[in-house]
C-alpha cells in the first residue's frame, strides 16, 4: 500500500521519489490510499502516472482509493482515472 497524505505539490517531489520507488516493487497490484491528502497538485497524479505505467507493464494494475472531493476533481482533470490498469473508487 502507498499511503499519499498532507499537502503535495511539486516542491515536495523529492520526498515523494522513495516511497513510489518502492511501491513498484510489489508483489501484486498496489493500493493507492489519498485519504489523508488534503492539497495535490497535477504532479502528484503525474508520478501516480508514472507509477501506473510501469505496474502495467510489469502485468500488475493500481487501485487509487479514499480521495477527498477536491483530489477527485483533480484525477479527473488529469485523467488518470482512464488509464489502462488503473481503478479509482470514490468515496
Amino acid at each position: 500500500m502507498l499511503r499519499v497524505s498532507g499537502d503535495e505539490d511539486s516542491t515536495t517531489r523529492s520526498r515523494r521519489r522513495r516511497p513510489m520507488s518502492r511501491a513498484l516493487a510489489v508483489k501484486d497490484d498496489l493500493l493507492v490510499d489519498l485519504s489523508g491528502l488534503s492539497f495535490a497538485d497535477a504532479s502528484v497524479m503525474l508520478d501516480l502516472a508514472m507509477v501506473a505505467r510501469r505496474l502495467r507493464q510489469a502485468g500488475k494494475s493500481m487501485v487509487v482509493c479514499g480521495a477527498a472531493p477536491q483530489i477527485a476533481k483533480l484525477i479527473e482533470i488529469v485523467g488518470l482515472h482512464r488509464m489502462p490498469g488503473v481503478t479509482v473508487q470514490l468515496a
